[in-house]
């Protein structure tokens, strides 16, 4: 493993099946009520500027389950608010915690926290990437599949965070993936070029919904307008309408694919409600798998500290 967690890009194939195993075995661990604490005594800060419902409860109560503690920080509770320097947060919070995790909108400051910081940093969202998301998602599709290589995963709405982050688990992993998107609203540059160098699998771009669904074992999509974007809702709204996964769209895929959402779900724009209900069971094991990807980076990466 790296000694942070920034980005799906920074990990090898084999450190993201070493992040797999291990949180299949504290899944396993948790279900059948055996200890294992594996970071007693540790503590991670936890620093939000964007609100969150998964993100916090998954690593607050991983770490609980852990043998260790979580400190919450909000943008509006700490110095971060008033001004301080990401890289002096870094600095202090190295002294006090093992571990710590952000959740905020510019990678730059998920890197510059991990350039400055002396212990393990995990970005828990940024408007780049969502690395613990995608974790959860591969958890939830090999699971499912029982495999990761060699399957078609689809991606339909906007080249955001969770599209490039997508992208490059699902390439690491051996997967191909389709991406249909408006062309104004494509994967971040540094993602297609690296799509570009990898050789056992393939990103296929368009803007064609039914070319990327056709044969896809895992559909993928996410809210038209993330956070942050609400002033741009409903130029959004229009630039994506018939980017759906509804009933058509499914007949497309191959068959007993699953379809994953990161949540919350807008029902009736990009996905129905009668496709969501209809594959639910997958959507939210795949929200508790947070829990369980985010149990083993942290072990993984402030164990070793």
């Amino acid at each position: 493993m790296t000694r942070h967690l920034l980005k799906l890009l920074d990990l090898s194939r084999e450190d993201i099946s070493e992040i797999l195993d291990l949180a299949d075995q504290l899944k396993y661990n948790l279900k059948n009520g055996i200890k294992h604490d594996l970071l007693s005594g540790k503590t991670l800060a936890m620093i939000f500027e964007k609100n969150s419902t998964r993100t916090r409860v998954s690593f607050e109560t991983g770490i609980y389950q852990l043998g260790g503690y979580g400190v919450f920080l909000s943008s509006t509770e700490s110095q971060l608010g008033r001004g301080e320097p990401i890289r002096d947060t870094a600095r202090v919070l190295s002294r006090y915690c093992d571990g710590i995790m952000i959740r905020t909108y510019e990678q730059e400051k998920v890197e510059e926290l991990a350039k400055y910081s002396t212990v393990p940093v995990i970005n828990g969202l940024s408007d780049f990437c969502h690395p613990c998301q995608v974790l959860a998602d591969l958890m939830t599709i090999r699971e499912r599949m029982t495999r990761l290589e060699g399957l078609k995963v689809c991606y339909i709405g906007d080249g955001n965070n969770m599209a490039n982050s997508i992208i490059v688990g699902c390439l690491k992993c051996g997967m191909d993936i389709s991406v249909a998107c408006p062309s104004d609203y494509s994967p971040h540059r540094t993602v297609l070029d690296f799509a570009s160098t990898v050789t056992d699998a393939k990103l296929t771009l368009t803007e064609n919904v039914e070319e990327a669904t056709a044969g896809a074992d895992v559909l993928f999509t996410d809210v038209w307008a993330s956070m942050g974007q609400e002033k741009d809702a409903e130029t959004r709204r229009k630039a994506f309408r018939g980017y759906q996964i509804n009933a058509e769209v499914m007949a497309l895929a191959a068959p007993g694919a699953i379809v994953q959402h990161c949540l919350p779900a807008h029902r009736g724009e990009e996905i129905t409600d009668e496709v969501f209900e209809a594959y639910a069971d997958a959507i939210f094991d795949e929200a508790e798998n947070r829990l369980h990807a985010q149990k083993a980076v942290m072990a993984l990466l402030i164990g070793k500290k």
